[in-house]
């Protein structure tokens, strides 16, 4: 069975003041692609990226990204 990662960054930026995908970008040290990638699924962020986009939030990991096997 395949694997999918989802995630909760869209709504926790809009429920943070509605950050931009670019200052997220900024505050985690990736391009605003990426951010955009990760957001749709597109693309699958490393444990220590996934660690810093979850400290933004000021949430767990398991609370921002979702294993739906």
């Amino acid at each position: 069975m395949a694997e999918k990662l989802t995630n909760q960054i869209r709504r926790l930026r809009f429920d943070n003041n509605e950050m931009t995908q670019q200052a997220l970008a900024d505050k985690v040290g990736v391009t605003r692609q990426t951010i955009i990638a990760i957001e749709q699924g597109g693309y699958t962020p490393s444990l220590v990226l996934g660690m810093k986009i979850a400290w933004v939030f000021n949430k767990t990991v398991e609370e921002v990204f979702r294993l739906e096997c």
